[in-house]
C-alpha cells in the first residue's frame, strides 16, 4: 500500500466528491489513430455508423496497453454514466488503500462470565463489514460457545454494526431497485445467503404445491424478520408460470403473486432485507438454539456497542481481499463496492461512510494522474445514474493500473469472454463466445436502463494488447451487440 501518495492529493481531491459538476474542457470527437492501427480505425468508423450507436451519447477509447497510446477515439472526453465499469476503479483504490492480503473481521463477546453453563450478560455480535459471513459461519460460532459450556444467556443478544455509519442505502438508489439484492442496504453487520456473497439479501423461493393451493415459500437462510405475504397458487401443468416474488418498498413484507403450474421449478429471487443488522442476529440466535443455546424471557435482541471491557468468546475472518475480487467484479457485486467503499473511508479516515470512501477513491485516482474534471461519482458500485466518466479516463486507468504489483490479481477478477465457467465468465458468460473474442477479450460491463457498457483488455491476433472502453446512454435500444462487434473487431486485429 502505497498511502503516502494520497496525502499529497487528499485537499485536490475534494473536487471529485459526489454531486460536484464539471464542464469538459473539449469533446473532442475527432479519431486520432497510429499509421500502424489505419485498417482498425476504419473498421471501428464502420461500426460506430450503426444507428444504435448514431442514437445514442457515446464515448470510445482504444489505447496501445503497452505505450498508452490512443489509437482510437470517438468522442473520447464525452461524460458517460458508466454503470458497473465504475467498479474498475473501486477495484483498483481497494487493491491500492486495504491490500490484497486484507481480510473482514466478525466476533462473538461478552462483558460477562460463564457459571454453571449460564452466561452472566450480553452476548454481543461485532460487524467490521465482512459481506462474505454465512449462516454456516454463524453455526461455527455457536458451536465455539457450546463447546465453552455455554447453554443458557441471562442477557441480551446485541448486534454491534458500528463499524460503519448508519446510512444504508448509496445516493441514487431507485424505489424500483430497493427491494432487491443489487441494492442490498449496508451495514458493518450483515449476512449473505450462499457463496455468491450478496449480503443483505435472502433467497426466496416459491414452488408448486398441489393443484389449486398456494405455492411452497422457503427462505434462505431461514429468517424472521421478513414477513412472507403469499398470494400465489399452484395451477395445473402447461399454464404459464406467472410468479413473481418483491418486496414492499420500506417494509419487510415479502409478497408472491402468480400461478405456479405442477412440473415447473417455480422461481426464486434476491430480496434484500431493510435491516442487515436485525437479519444477522435473528439467524444468529436460530444458530445458537441449534446447539442447545436459550435465553431467559427477559433477554432481547437489540443493537448497541460492544463495551471497552469485553473478552471474545469467538472470532472468523473472511477471505483475503485478492479472493474476494472474484466474485465482485465477475458477478458485478454491488454491495461488495459499496462495503469496500465504506471499508477504506474506515481505514484511511477512521470514518466507516460513502463520503470517506469516495474521498479515498477521489485520492487514488488522483495520485496515479487521473483528470478530477473527468469524473463524477456518488457511490463506488455503479447504481447511480448521476455517475460520470469519460472513456478516455477510464481506459486511462486499465492502463495504469498494469504498472501496479498487484495487477495480476485486478486482471484475473475480470470477466472472460465467452467461459462458460461463471467464476471465470462471470457477466461475459454468454457475451462474445465465438472466436476470436471468446477467451481473448476481459473487460467489465456495465449496465442501467437505457445505459450499456463494457471496458477492459482484447489480445489481438497480432498478440499484443489493445485497452477499449465504450460507454453509451441514452440508448433507444440495446448498444450490446455493437459493443460485442467493436471488441470483437479489436481482438480480430
Amino acid at each position: 500500500m502505497r498511502i503516502w501518495r494520497k496525502l499529497l492529493v487528499s485537499v485536490v481531491s475534494i473536487v471529485m466528491i459526489s454531486g460536484s459538476v464539471f464542464i469538459s474542457t473539449s469533446e473532442n470527437n475527432t479519431v486520432e489513430a497510429a499509421t500502424s492501427y489505419s485498417s482498425l480505425k476504419t473498421k471501428l468508423n464502420t461500426i460506430m455508423a450503426d444507428n444504435r450507436m448514431k442514437s445514442a451519447s457515446t464515448s470510445v477509447t482504444v489505447r496501445n496497453a503497452a505505450t498508452g497510446e490512443i489509437v482510437y477515439e470517438h468522442y473520447g472526453d464525452k461524460r458517460i454514466t458508466p454503470a458497473s465499469t465504475m467498479k474498475l476503479l473501486t477495484g483498483a483504490a481497494a487493491l491500492e488503500t486495504l491490500g490484497e492480503k486484507y481480510r473482514f473481521s466478525t466476533t462473538v463477546l461478552t462483558e460477562g462470565k460463564v457459571e454453571k453453563g449460564i452466561l452472566k450478560g450480553n452476548l454481543y455480535l461485532k460487524g467490521q463489514g465482512d459481506p462474505t459471513l454465512l449462516k454456516t459461519h454463524l453455526d461455527n460460532f455457536a458451536a465455539t460457545l457450546a463447546r465453552q459450556g455455554i447453554k443458557k444467556v441471562n442477557g441480551n443478544l446485541v448486534g454491534d454494526d458500528t463499524w460503519y455509519d448508519k446510512v444504508r442505502l448509496s445516493a441514487g438508489i431507485l424505489a424500483e431497485d430497493e427491494p432487491y439484492y443489487y441494492a442490498a442496504p449496508i451495514s458493518a453487520l450483515t449476512l449473505s445467503p450462499n457463496g455468491d456473497y450478496d449480503a443483505g439479501s435472502v433467497i426466496v423461493t416459491a414452488k408448486p404445491s398441489k393443484n389449486g393451493r398456494a405455492t411452497s415459500i422457503t427462505l434462505t437462510p431461514a429468517t424472521g424478520v421478513l414477513q412472507v405475504v403469499n398470494n400465489s397458487k399452484t395451477v395445473p401443468k402447461g399454464y404459464k408460470n406467472t410468479l413473481k416474488v418483491t418486496r414492499k418498498v420500506g417494509t419487510n413484507k415479502v409478497i408472491i403473486t402468480g400461478n405456479s403450474p405442477l412440473g415447473t421449478s417455480g422461481i426464486k429471487e434476491w430480496i434484500s432485507v431493510t435491516d442487515p443488522t436485525a437479519y444477522s442476529l435473528d439467524v444468529f440466535k436460530k444458530s445458537l438454539a441449534e446447539k442447545g443455546i436459550t435465553f431467559t424471557a427477559a433477554s432481547k435482541v437489540v443493537q448497541g456497542k460492544v463495551p471497552v471491557n469485553a473478552k471474545a468468546l469467538a472470532s472468523r475472518k473472511s477471505m483475503e481481499l485478492k479472493d474476494l475480487m472474484i466474485p465482485f467484479m465477475k458477478l458485478s457485486n454491488n454491495t461488495h463496492a459499496e462495503v469496500l467503499a465504506k471499508e477504506m473511508g474506515k481505514v484511511i479516515h477512521d470514518e466507516g461512510s460513502w463520503k470517506a470512501g469516495l474521498l479515498v477513491m477521489n485520492e487514488y485516482a488522483l495520485s496515479i494522474g487521473l483528470d478530477a474534471s473527468k469524473w463524477t461519482f456518488e457511490d463506488a458500485s455503479g447504481m447511480s445514474y448521476s455517475n460520470k466518466v469519460t472513456s478516455s479516463q477510464l481506459s486511462k486507468l486499465l492502463y495504469l493500473v498494469r504498472l501496479e504489483p498487484w495487477y495480476p490479481i485486478y486482471s484475473k477478477s475480470l470477466p472472460v469472454a465467452g467461459s462458460s465457467d461463471r467464476l471465470i465468465g462471470g457477466t461475459l458468460k454468454n457475451r462474445l463466445k465465438a472466436s476470436p473474442a471468446r477467451g481473448n477479450v476481459t473487460a467489465k460491463t456495465g449496465s442501467l436502463k437505457n445505459i450499456k457498457s463494457l471496458a477492459g483488455y482484447a489480445k489481438t491476433k497480432s498478440g499484443e494488447t489493445l485497452i477499449f472502453t465504450v460507454l453509451t446512454e441514452k440508448n433507444k435500444s440495446s448498444t450490446i451487440p455493437v459493443i460485442d462487434q467493436i471488441a470483437t473487431t479489436i481482438a480480430n486485429y
